[in-house]
């Protein structure tokens, strides 16, 4: 254990700069408990050893950490990059495998399933501290953006506030009023994607999107949300079609975030001389809504992944730069919200019929009467 440990801890020595500021003790951290673990490995049969490592859920934390998923941790703290962790465990295995050989007596058959079993129990602790490691750096990495979502809401609501006030001004300049307006329209702009990014971050990093249903009016909500499109597009013809009453069991303003986020993404995709077109319909137990535009075709082998976020399909070259660099998280957004009504969103593409986004939910959530009972 001792020729090991020191080799280990020879090499972590390389390792700059964390190691630099590092004990003894702190270098050979948890070294010690995954040789351990690696020799209980090896005594048991092989179906055992399997059968262990697919039962343990990589990556998340809980009471029956590793001793490799520890000490990811613990690397990922000091400093460590995953390439430097990875390493380690490198020369962890030539250290063992080289005292190996050289503990074999000359003409002395190795067994090679111990070896092999040996590298599979490595693998193995290998696997469980990236795991870890990326489950750090990703909840570390989204809570930066939900406090980040947070922090710019103030000074942006001051940037709204006080723009609404100069748009309503009657005693200054009419350059300065389109200022103003276009300082809105920008300030709109950012806070729909900081909503979209602190939403992004509830995925993540807690139960999912929070939603609060009631009885609402699906043709109020799209009008509402395809005259608000219409007003900040006023080049875009968007077609709506709705019969005279349609009442369901959903979130108002998240099936209203949803609509505005599927009908700004086909104009933003589509062709600006013909129109988006949006239609509602509804049965007795579902609820469907479509968003249709004439555009370039998404290719067959991008749909399955075009709810993912920080997915984007190419915009033409006629869109503007900002738009083409977005987030794109708006679909993934949706598809979220939608869920968690229990429904679904599906999109298909085709040169004849466009690019069609279909969102079907359900009218009445489960555990609510029928629209218009008490």
């Amino acid at each position: 254990m001792e020729s090991i440990l020191q080799a280990w801890e020879d090499f972590a020595r390389t390792i700059e700069p964390p190691a630099l500021t590092m004990d003894d003790t702190e270098l050979r951290d948890h070294a010690k408990q995954m040789l351990h673990a690696i020799a209980r490995d090896l005594e048991r049969p092989q179906s055992e050893q399997e059968s262990a490592a697919k039962s343990k859920g990589l990556g998340k934390r809980g009471s029956d950490d590793t001793p490799a998923e520890t000490h990811a941790e613990a690397r990922l703290l000091s400093g460590y990059t995953v390439v430097q962790l990875v390493s380690e465990y490198r020369a962890l295995r030539a250290s063992v495998l080289t005292q190996w050989v050289a503990a074999t007596p000359e003409g002395h058959r190795t067994e090679l399933a111990d070896v092999t079993r040996f590298n599979e129990a490595i693998d193995q602790a290998l696997a469980e501290s990236v795991a870890r490691y990326e489950y750090m750096v990703k909840q570390s990495q989204n809570m930066f953006l939900a406090i980040l979502g947070h922090d710019l809401r103030n000074p942006l609501g001051t940037v709204v506030s006080g723009s609404t006030f100069l748009m309503q001004a009657t005693d200054i300049a009419s350059k300065y009023v389109l200022v103003a307006t276009r300082m809105f329209n920008s300030a709109k702009r950012m806070s729909k994607l900081i909503n979209d990014l602190i939403d992004f971050t509830r995925t993540h990093l807690g139960p999912g999107i929070p939603i609060r249903v009631k009885q609402c009016s699906v043709v109020e909500v799209c009008e509402l949300v395809v005259n608000e499109l219409r007003t900040f597009h006023p080049e875009q013809i968007i077609d709506l079609h709705v019969p005279p009453q349609l009442d369901a069991i959903f979130d108002e303003s998240r099936i209203a975030q949803v609509l505005s986020n599927l009908i700004g993404n086909a104009i933003q995709y589509g062709q600006h001389d013909t129109a988006v077109t949006v239609r509602a319909s509804g049965s007795d137990t579902d609820i469907v809504i479509s968003v249709n535009n004439r555009g370039r075709t998404i290719p067959a082998e991008k749909l399955g992944s075009i709810f993912d976020p920080m997915v984007r399909i190419a915009a033409s070259v006629s869109a503007d730069y900002t738009e083409r660099t977005s987030l794109g998280i708006g679909l993934f957004i949706s598809r979220e919200i939608v869920q968690s009504h229990g429904g679904r969103v599906e999109v298909t593409s085709s040169a004849q019929a466009g690019t069609t986004f279909t969102l079907t939910m359900p009218r009445l959530p489960r555990g609510f009467g029928a629209p218009g009972e008490g």
